[in-house]
């Protein structure tokens, strides 16, 4: 029996060494336990990683990736900037080809376009249809001048999209002044075109800040995208422009020949804000003398041009928008027509030295 079980023994060991060697490839051994299992299922990937390199791996690619995202993020404000400045540099440039200006608002306005003042409502209909079937895009009314309403008329029975067309209308002193949302609101209602592209101050006087901050109220509810004054002079807007938030995209003012504005005019552009002459013709009673004016006359000569078209071109080429009146449809296709030619140095030099500093108007 001991014999028998030293047999037993002997098989019982060869078995087990059996199932339990390796080839002398192979250096794992019997009984190494769960990380060995391990191992076999990793394949040949290589020794398991540490904690401490998992964790170092973990925190490279972390790393890495806010590396990259502070790179685009780095990369997306210097594209803004770059783009900010481009903007700026170009606030107040006229584009001669575009026919338009940016405002320091960030809109694009006509610079040449159709005053309504003194137009009843049926002629001032008819004069914006003219204008919008000439290709111009930039009319002008105003609260005082009770046209409002077919100014909205003619847009809306044009075919002509809203948004390419800029409407500037203005409040008064006095009611509209004291009651400013509410003259907000009757000039949307009149106008009846959606929101108004500029409302204008029409000119100084009591309660105009508290007006005008009821007009930045109505830009951040998107009634009026931008802002501007009327009839302010140097003088007006030291005083103003630090008692408000959104400085104005524009000021207009009475500006032709015989009154040229010399220092005002470059005073608001130097501040990013356009300037838009009204009167460009000389205002009624003096129209007809600047129209026949000999210096005028002589330059439009040489152009082949009329006398109205080269002051409205020496406007341009001086920076300032211009919005003149009429009602006849030749005369506003004409005033339109200023970008087929161009006034030398010395015609500019000659249209300046006809200034009087001579006023048409009490504004």
């Amino acid at each position: 029996m001991k014999y028998i079980a030293t047999i037993l023994t002997v098989l019982l060991f060869l078995f087990f060494a059996s199932s339990c060697g390796r080839s002398s490839s192979d250096k794992q051994t019997c009984g190494e336990g769960p990380r060995v299992a391990e191992e076999k299922a990793r394949g040949e990937k290589g020794p398991r990683p540490s904690g401490d390199e998992l964790g170092f791996e973990r925190t490279a690619v972390k790393s890495s990736e806010q590396k990259n995202f502070g790179a685009e993020k780095k990369n997306a404000v210097k594209a803004g900037e770059d783009e900010l400045k481009r903007k700026s540099a170009a606030v107040g440039k006229f584009d001669l080809e575009k026919k338009t200006v940016l405002l320091n608002s960030g809109y694009e306005m006509p610079i040449v376009g159709l005053g309504t003042y003194s137009l009843s409502d049926k002629a001032c209909f008819d004069a914006v249809t003219a204008l919008l079937k000439a290709g111009g895009r930039l009319i002008d009314t105003a609260y005082m001048y009770g046209n409002e309403a077919a100014v909205g008329r003619a847009i809306r029975a044009s075919k002509v999209p809203r948004e390419e067309i800029f409407v500037i209308t203005k409040l008064y002193p006095g009611k509209q002044y004291r009651e400013p949302r509410r003259a907000i609101e009757e000039a949307l209602a009149k106008l009846n075109i959606g929101y108004i592209d500029m409302m204008l101050l029409h000119h100084p006087g009591e309660h105009d800040v508290y007006a005008y901050k009821a007009m930045e109220e109505a830009v951040k509810e998107g009634k009026l995208r931008s802002l501007g004054l009327s009839n302010w002079y140097s003088e007006e807007l030291q005083d103003f422009l630090p008692r408000i938030s959104i400085t104005p995209a524009l000021v207009q003012n009475e500006i032709h020949p015989y009154y040229q504005e010399k220092t005002v005019v470059p005073f608001i552009q130097e501040k990013g804000i356009v300037i838009q002459g009204w009167y460009p013709f000389g205002g009624r009673g003096y129209t007809r003398e600047l129209l026949n004016d000999k210096t005028v006359l002589a330059i439009a000569k040489a152009h082949g041009v009329s006398a109205a078209q080269v002051i409205l071109r020496w406007d341009l080429q001086r920076g300032i928008a211009v919005i003149p009146g009429s009602s006849d449809p030749k005369h506003i296709r004409e005033n339109l027509d200023l970008f087929g030619f161009a006034l030398s140095v010395e015609e500019m030099e000659k249209i300046a030295d006809l200034d009087r500093n001579e006023k048409h108007d009490w504004y």
